[in-house]
């Protein structure tokens, strides 16, 4: 789906799964979670859980992020 079409509330969350600035280590741990968020963007229904889901896959990638950091 193309961000055009997709819920004001969905890009504030999707925005912060962007991949392509980090250093290529740690673009390959993002962008798998980048991948799986724009899934349950384009699929889950427009609702308050989908915004809850996609917020905590966001927790969850900041934290395999930072597993990876020296």
């Amino acid at each position: 789906m193309a961000e055009q079409d997709r819920h004001p509330a969905i890009n504030a969350v999707l925005k912060f799964f962007a991949y392509q600035h980090l250093p290529p280590h740690l673009q390959a741990v993002s962008k798998d979670f980048h991948d799986l968020a724009c899934v349950v963007a384009d699929r889950a229904p427009l609702n308050a859980e989908t915004t809850i889901a996609l917020r905590k896959l966001l927790e969850a990638k900041d934290a395999a992020v930072r597993a990876v950091l020296p």
